[in-house]
């Protein structure tokens, strides 16, 4: 019979939210043991770092809170307790100095996520925290106890209180593959079902337009669609044409109302302003110049400058070259592109993940209802934000708020 060990918390994840929670509780004076399926932690902060990790956004607070949509009431009062400015004071305590963008980005000084990671996890040690590798939950025993598989075998520990933070379910080969949530349900918990979030989606190109332009980026456009209300949603930057579809910045930041509309109706439509410095005036007059001797594609380059992968855009989805002499219509279709998505792609290439536990399934404290002593925090509960540093500060958020509310039901429990 496997014996149980016995410990006063345990944290299960080690990514940002785990990790902070972690922090809270041995600030506390808590012994902590945090579990982590993977060799070592942070895996996943390491991979959101590799272009610069952005750790929080400095706009204004009332657009910074609005980023969460329909979670916003839910997830603001986290960000009032970790914050984008308590995220750079806490950076500080780190030794690792900020910066605010151009774009309103908050990044360490000297972009990289390592150096933060390393000196987070030695505070951590000097705190006391436990650190144990290499173990994968399993869900529980009949007893309660939490079972881990090891390469030693099945380990069960006992905790007085335990935070749940395994992360969404994409980018499983950093150890969030959403394996947590049937084992939720399985114990009662409402969990709503995991769906790609600042993900790309799936268009059927024309053999042409794959074969010669997988790959290519498509620079300063305006991406736009309408929610399943009604209401136009604009974002630009620069996407990608990949074999199978589009994705990008400009195409993440508005992909959740991109996904809904294409779950409820089958498919979704993303409008590609191709020149969004141009009015629509203006390209009609500069297209109602004559082609005289040039092809089409020189002309078109010469009256719009539009060239490669906004051409060949131009072109697709339309035989015969059909609207392509017609000023008006060439004109509207540039300024107004439509791109049929006919489906998100897979949820583990997706940057996050949308749905988790349900907020009607916890306290204020993240504990979940019915079951003392369960915390959950981070990318497990239902909420989405776009990139931008909004994932990574609510996911810091919960972490604090899950594991301030373990060590103060702790005290209770033992006052």
């Amino acid at each position: 019979m496997t014996p149980v060990q016995t410990v006063p918390a345990v944290v299960i994840g080690g990514g940002p939210a785990g990790l902070m929670a972690a922090e809270q509780l041995a600030s506390a004076g808590i012994a902590v043991h945090l579990f982590d399926a993977m060799p070592s932690p942070g895996r996943k902060l390491l991979r959101a770092g590799r272009g610069g990790l952005n750790l929080s956004h400095a706009e204004p607070w009332a657009h910074f809170v609005a980023r969460y949509g329909d979670r916003s009431s839910w997830v603001e009062p986290w960000l009032n307790r970790f914050g984008p400015e308590t995220v750079r004071h806490w950076a500080a305590g780190l030794g690792i100095e900020t910066f605010v963008g151009t774009s309103g980005r908050i990044f360490p000084t000297d972009m990289k996520a390592a150096p933060l990671l390393r000196a987070w996890i030695h505070r951590m040690r000097d705190l006391g925290v436990q650190f144990h590798m290499r173990h994968r939950w399993s869900g529980w025993d009949d007893c309660g106890a939490l079972r881990f598989q090891t390469p030693e075998g099945e380990r069960l520990v006992h905790a007085e209180a335990t935070i749940l933070a395994l992360g969404g379910g994409s980018w499983a080969a950093t150890g969030s593959d959403g394996a947590w949530v049937g084992r939720l349900r399985a114990a009662g918990i409402g969990v709503a079902e995991l769906r790609p979030a600042n993900c790309g989606f799936q268009v059927a190109w024309s053999d042409h337009l794959r074969g010669r332009f997988a790959g290519c980026p498509l620079k300063g456009v305006v991406a736009s669609c309408r929610d399943p209300r009604g209401i136009e949603h604009r974002q630009g930057g620069d996407a990608v044409v990949s074999a199978g579809g589009i994705e990008g910045g400009a195409i993440y930041a508005i992909s959740a109302w991109l996904r809904d509309v294409q779950e409820t109706a089958g498919v979704a439509t993303l409008h590609l302003d191709l020149l969004p410095d141009r009015s629509l005036e203006a390209l009609q007059r500069d297209l109602g110049h004559s082609r005289g001797k040039d092809s089409w594609s020189n002309w078109l380059r010469k009256r719009t400058g539009l060239t490669g992968i906004k051409a060949a855009l131009l072109r697709e989805g339309l035989p015969g070259g059909e609207a392509l002499g017609d000023p008006a219509a060439l004109a509207a279709r540039i300024k107004n592109l439509p791109l049929t998505l006919i489906a998100p792609n897979p949820i583990d290439e997706a940057i996050s993940t949308a749905g988790g536990v349900m907020p009607d399934a916890l306290d204020e404290n993240l504990m979940v209802t019915g079951r003392p002593g369960l915390f959950v925090a981070g990318e497990m509960l239902d909420w989405e934000a776009p990139t931008g540093g909004y994932l990574l500060t609510a996911c810091l958020a919960s972490g604090r708020v899950a594991g301030e509310g373990a060590a103060a039901w702790l005290g209770r429990r033992g006052a």
